[in-house]
């Protein structure tokens, strides 16, 4: 019979030539990942989330109709539009040019 447990890391594996107490620099990052494979595979979580694979799908991009720059923008246009104000490209301007445009 062995004293070696072939189930853990060798870092966990019992050696009866060192002492037996808490090592000097425990591994937390890796005891963490252990508790959470065994919390797996005693059914308590579902899945091990550092076994999961990154996210594919981009973030969907902003709405900029929801933006306040587009609101303000949108209620000038608005503005102009119902005064009579607003040129729109192609129809004939109601104002004649003037000399100072040159």
């Amino acid at each position: 019979m062995t004293d070696r447990d072939e189930s853990l890391p060798d870092e966990f594996r019992h050696d009866r030539r060192v002492h037996g107490g808490m090592p000097e620099r425990p591994d937390d990052d890796q005891l963490a990942r252990l508790a959470e494979e065994e919390r797996v595979e005693a059914g308590i979580d579902p899945y091990d989330p550092g076994e999961v694979p990154p996210a594919t799908d981009e973030p969907p991009e902003p709405d900029i109709r929801q933006s306040e720059v587009y609101q303000e923008a949108r209620a000038e246009i608005r503005r102009e539009e119902s005064r009579g104000e607003l040129v729109i490209e192609g129809e004939r301007d109601p104002y004649p040019p003037t000399r100072y445009d040159e």
